[in-house]
């Protein structure tokens, strides 16, 4: 693993952004469904970032369904040249709050469809076909079918970059038989280590790895060492999470989601924070805890 500092910045879909991006799942309501309890603020945090500088936003338009593509429409459209929205496809939302699997050629395309139109676009960026719904982890499943659909519709102009989520190795190196991927959104973090080939294997290639749930899934064991290791910073155990994740690799593109103005200033912190070599170490013994447990 790398010892020093990455770069601030990244080549990412045709464009030069910041690392540090943001998430807008959590300005949707409770369960990701239906309105926030407070749009003003939900829109407040939206400029907020972008004032900040951040230009990488991943939504989708089944959080919700719609809203945080609404919102983001509302607050920061016609969006800055140097923006980089990312959205996700593969399933819609049941009136009952469940996430329901939406791969079929007809409901990819739908879906496309979706994003533009609540986002106020002629054609998404990026779009991360999202697999296994319900599930944390990648499941190995064949994939060319909803992969060749994307990749229709990016040829169609609708969409500009193709990218895949919660992906297994193995599904990573299938869809990019069949279209260019430009990244691959997967759970990973300091204590989920099970990408790390994957995460080296990409960045050998120029392909942006974006991990979710950034402190998801610690035992308790360690949390208490996380949170060690941030008081001796001075830092917040997110802070020195998204910190590390910056330095593992390069091409690690991090989307910390908030819907507070104060919880974002100090995600985006976590930009400049930089973990000493016993630092490393140190959170390196807790993803190796993971491993044998």
């Amino acid at each position: 693993m790398p010892n020093t500092a990455t770069a601030a910045t990244a080549q990412f879909a045709g464009r030069t952004i910041n690392r540090m991006g943001y998430g807008a799942m959590q300005l949707a309501g409770p369960g990701v469904y239906g309105p926030p309890r407070d749009r003003q603020a939900a829109l407040e945090v939206l400029r907020a970032a972008v004032a900040a500088g951040v230009n990488h936003i991943d939504t989708s338009d089944f959080y919700g369904p719609h809203v945080t593509n609404q919102l983001i429409r509302e607050a920061l459209h016609p969006y800055p040249d140097d923006l980089v929205i990312v959205t996700k496809i593969g399933a819609r939302r049941g009136e009952d709050k469940s996430w329901i699997p939406a791969f079929s050629a007809a409901e990819l395309t739908e879906a496309v469809h979706d994003n533009l139109r609540n986002l106020g676009l002629d054609a998404l960026d990026v779009v991360n076909l999202r697999f296994m719904f319900g599930h944390l982890g990648p499941a190995e499943g064949d994939i060319e079918a909803p992969l060749t659909a994307l990749a229709e519709l990016q040829r169609q102009g609708l969409v500009r970059h193709i990218g895949v989520s919660n992906a297994t190795a193995k599904q990573v190196a299938d869809a990019r038989r069949i279209a260019p991927i430009v990244c691959v959104q997967n759970l990973y973090n300091v204590a989920h280590r099970e990408d790390d080939a994957l995460v080296d294997d990409l960045a050998a290639s120029g392909i942006a790895f974006v991990p979710f749930f950034p402190l998801g899934g610690f035992t308790r064991l360690q949390s208490d060492e996380l949170s060690e290791v941030a008081a001796g910073l001075h830092a917040t155990p997110m802070q020195v999470a998204l910190a590390w994740l910056l330095q593992r690799a390069p091409n690690i593109l991090l989307i910390p989601g908030t819907s507070s103005p104060a919880h974002l200033a100090e995600n985006l912190a976590a930009a400049g924070l930089v973990l000493p070599e016993a630092v490393l170490g140190s959170l390196d013994r807790i993803g190796r805890v993971a491993a044998d447990a």
